[in-house]
């Protein structure tokens, strides 16, 4: 069956995982065998008090009996933290090393996987799947093996006592085989349905709980339609958990009641026995005693498998985010791009955004969302131009002209569908992703802050700068003035995605920041028109310290900035239209200088 296989495949996924901790299993597998064979001590010695001590009137061979009988308990009390220290070990040690992975492998993947995925249902499948995933190593593990190897050790000891009373308690385990793989598998989809909806429980509180969305929702008084939605989603998580509730404790009363009809069996046939002398009162309580021993094992057996059954839903679900191919990888041989002068080359570059089924993980999508393998169109197109090295080029034409993707290019946030990408004479595909971004700095128009310190937001670009290096960047910022009135200066905390800063503050701390990278290309998305006079004059300052002596890509939305470029370069769906400088391209009537005219009559928003 396929669920069979997905369980099979997923189970030796997980041991390959378990691999490096094989010295420890087998630590783990001696304490329990040991625990196991410490367990049918009792069972053994009472059988000999009834026949042996008790009918002789021996005190000595039953303080002897009864001592052994605790040391039993101790060893095994003792055996048992050892045996619950190596299955936590190497449950822990195998998780750790799945989530580490899964982190890694997440935040390598392309942008474009980003702007599909919701952030909260992403965060739910590497937090809630990899804590049942883990649940399940530490828990299940040691209970699985530990039922198994008790099992096996008290069936033999049942065996070579009374072989008939044995068979008798074992006829009845087909009942409880039967129910599993309806069970299970009735249990393991409930638990997907659970996991799906909780993490759309997770997505729209990460959504509507931080600052933008608490906002947005005031705003729009929304607050009863929200409380509504989530209401129903809870109902719907609600409501599979007392189904799970309810199949689970029914599976186990019928266990139970199998359990008490076998012990019930064993002790009346055995009373029998007992009766026509074939068998010994003391080995009759020995096997009352150990029937426990195979019926509590069985039990805890059907449960396990049910809680694998599970649990491997979480590994299953884990593992399509580890699956989720990474096409923007360093090839093997990479180049260290050396310190670079800037020049760009862009060599017939065509581009076109990866359709939904190249980036996404179809079980991540919202439900109203469609995929489709059909080819999005270009929007970049045969584009050829050479940036030389300390250049300041502005980017104009209309909106979805293709300026942003141009930029996205440039560090390599997507590849090429067609032609070449140059820096400095190296293709960006045959250098190393890390030493390309290192030679790039990016200013956005909405800069992210980490709800951390102003100090911790600055380290992101260089963790070993010293506070001399802070001060300096902040002071060519034009930021430096307003740290110092804050309370807390540096280590002010600047709130979830920088929301206690304001627009020109956050501009001017990602500047700094920026600086303190000291890139040889800048891209700038200039948005300073949002700003209040001096922040956008400070902002400005700012700027120019920012594009010193760096090759700078901008898309520009203000005058000077146009004005005063280098080379102009002129957008129109993807195609390069038209450059030159702006005396250049005003000669000329052409797009540009209609994008121009409007701009500066300002009859109409600015598309530049």
């Amino acid at each position: 069956m396929k669920d069979a296989k997905i369980d099979r495949d997923s189970a030796r996924r997980v041991w390959r995982f378990a691999r490096p901790y094989r010295g420890m299993v087998v630590g783990f597998l001696v304490t329990v065998i040991a625990q196991a064979l410490l367990g049918l001590v009792p069972p053994l010695l009472f059988g000999r008090i009834i026949d042996d001590a008790i009918p002789d009137e021996n005190t000595g061979l039953l303080a002897w009996f009864a001592f052994f009988i605790v040391l039993a308990a101790l060893a095994s009390a003792a055996v048992s933290l050892f045996e619950r220290y190596w299955s936590s070990l190497i449950g822990e040690g195998v998780i750790f090393d799945l989530r580490t992975q899964l982190f890694d492998h997440v935040q390598r993947l392309p942008l474009a996987f980003f702007t599909r995925t919701q952030t909260g249902t992403l965060t739910n499948r590497l937090n809630s799947d990899v804590i049942g995933a883990q649940r399940a190593l530490t828990a299940t593990l040691g209970t699985v093996v530990s039922n198994v190897i008790v099992l096996v050790t008290t069936v033999f000891a049942m065996f070579v006592i009374e072989w008939r009373l044995t068979m008798l308690a074992l006829i009845i385990t087909p009942l409880f085989v039967a129910p599993y793989r309806k069970i299970g598998q009735m249990q393991q989809n409930l638990t997907r349905q659970s996991m799906d909806h909780n993490a759309q429980m997770n997505s729209t509180m990460t959504e509507r709980f931080n600052v933008s969305g608490a906002l947005l929702v005031k705003l729009f008084g929304r607050q009863n339609d929200e409380a509504e939605m989530f209401s129903e989603r809870a109902a719907a998580v609600r409501d599979i958990g007392i189904k799970s509730a309810l199949f689970t404790r029914s599976f186990m009363i019928m266990l139970s009641l199998l359990g008490a009809i076998g012990t019930a069996l064993v002790y009346g046939l055995g009373g029998y026995f007992a009766i026509q002398k074939s068998i010994d009162p003391g080995d009759l309580v020995t096997m009352g005693l150990l029937i426990g021993r195979v019926y509590t094992p069985l039990t805890g057996l059907t449960n396990a498998r049910i809680d694998v059954l599970t649990a491997l839903v979480s590994f299953d679900r884990v593992f399509e985010v580890l699956d989720a191919p990474s096409p923007l990888t360093d090839k093997p041989g990479a180049l260290e791009l050396p310190r670079p002068s800037g020049e760009i080359q862009f060599n017939d570059v065509t581009f076109r955004y990866p359709d939904s089924t190249e980036t996404i993980i179809p079980s991540l999508e919202t439900q109203s969302s469609t995929l489709s393998d059909e080819d999005s169109p270009p929007v970049i197109r045969n584009l050829s131009v050479t940036i030389q090295p300390g250049q300041l080029v502005a980017l104009v034409g209309p909106s979805g002209a293709g300026k942003t993707t141009i930029t996205n290019l440039v560090p390599r946030l997507y590849d090429v569908t067609g032609g070449a990408l140059l820096i400095d004479g190296h293709d960006v595909r045959d250098v190393t992703q890390d030493s390309l971004r290192a030679a790039i700095g990016v200013v956005v128009q909405d800069p992210h802050l980490f709800h951390e310190s102003i100090r911790d937001n600055l380290l992101y670009a260089k963790p070993n700068a010293t506070r001399e290096d802070l001060e300096r960047v902040c002071r060519a910022a034009q930021i430096w003035d307003t740290i110092e009135k804050l309370p807390g200066g540096l280590d002010t905390v600047v709130g979830d995605r920088g929301y206690r800063m304001s627009g020109g503050e956050k501009q001017r701390l990602s500047i700094a920041r920026m600086l303190l990278k000291d890139p040889a290309i800048v891209i700038l998305d200039e948005a300073t028109s949002s700003l209040d006079s001096e922040n956008e004059s400070l902002v400005q300052q700012a700027l120019a310290e920012a594009l010193r002596g760096r090759t700078a890509l901008v898309i520009a939305h203000r005058l000077s900035t146009i004005t005063d470029a280098d080379l102009i370069l002129v957008l129109d769906q993807g195609h390069l239209v038209d450059k030159g400088t702006h005396t250049e391209l005003m000669a000329n009537v052409g797009l540009y200088s209609e994008l121009y005219t409007t701009l500066v009559r300002g009859d109409l928003e600015p598309t530049l």
